[in-house]
């Protein structure tokens, strides 16, 4: 069921890429994703991540997706293949020093806050555009901006979904500019939105319960 649930999803989002959420799921069942040929693996907390990535394959690309703690970037910086939830400045200068002391440049996507809800976390648009106008994230050589990702509102109304989606993707043409070639990413959709992200742009949907359920 897995394997073919990932196959229809891989259909419906060609050319994005799929990150198949690992939150919650044991090991059995994500040996079966990994059966199937799926290696993009995302987990939310940096404990989960750690801990799977010792028990399962070593060729799993293991992408981190949750809210991030600054004290805790140095557990997952030798090996985190992209970080989709760099919020803040802070956090974009951690990480930046974490892959230093691991001899490597982390690739990170930024997080910009487009839902109408308190819980979500990510920068405003207003504070992206000061910092890349006064280029606060030049110095940071040891991090590799790819792009942006975002969360719609969790509501029931497609339109808005869209409506806030399709600014993220406008706002990435925006500052497309400020960080050059590597800059391709769109991080959005999750299993209740996918659709509307692939069609306002998305590269990278993040999807749990879809694969699973």
């Amino acid at each position: 069921m897995i394997a073919e649930n990932i196959k229809a999803i891989l259909e419906e989002i060609h050319p994005a890429k799929l990150i198949v959420v690992t939150k919650k799921r044991n090991d059995g069942e994500l040996r079966e994703v990994y059966r199937s040929g799926q290696r993009a693996f995302g987990e939310n907390k940096v404990q989960e991540i750690v801990a799977k990535r010792d028990r399962l394959p070593e060729d799993i690309e293991w992408h981190f997706i949750g809210h991030l703690q600054r004290n805790k970037v140095k557990f997952i910086a030798p090996f985190v293949v992209l970080i989709h939830s760099v919020d803040s400045l802070k956090l974009a200068k951690e990480i930046n020093k974490e892959a230093m002391k691991a001899g490597r440049r982390i690739p990170v996507l930024l997080q910009v806050y487009i839902a109408r809800e308190e819980t979500k976390f990510g920068f405003s648009e207003s504070e992206l555009m000061q910092y890349c106008a006064e280029g606060a994230f030049d110095e940071l050589r040891h991090i590799e901006i790819r792009g942006l990702m975002g969360m719609a509102s969790n509501v029931a109304d497609t339109e808005q979904i869209r409506t806030e989606f399709c600014r993220l993707n406008e706002l990435f043409e925006a500052l497309k500019p400020s960080f050059g070639n590597s800059f391709t990413e769109r991080s959005m959709g999750m299993s209740s939105d996918y659709p509307t992200a692939i069609e306002c742009g998305s590269t990278m949907v993040r999807i749990g319960s879809r694969v699973f359920d």
